[in-house]
């Protein structure tokens, strides 16, 4: 038996975070389905990895999901001498 844990925190300590749009969700999810962290995995098909990442990102949609994404982070720079 497993017992349910309640979420009681806030997101105020996350900054600017915005909804990300279906293109930046499918494309999210087409990498996931190539790749195995940086590794490309071999049987994965570019696009067979698109369709199937457009029709999760249509269900996800119908089914009231909303997907927040952090804003890009800045480049990081050479320190300075």
């Amino acid at each position: 038996m497993s017992k349910a844990v309640r979420y009681t925190g806030g997101m105020s300590d996350t900054p600017s975070l915005r909804p990300a749009s279906p293109d930046e969700l499918a494309e999210a999810l087409a990498f996931a389905l190539r790749y195995e962290g940086r590794k490309r995995v071999p049987h994965a098909d570019d696009l067979m990895a698109r369709i199937a990442a457009e029709r999760l990102v249509r269900h996800l949609e119908r089914s009231g999901f909303v997907v927040l994404k952090r804003p890009t982070a800045p480049a990081p720079r050479a320190p300075a001498e």
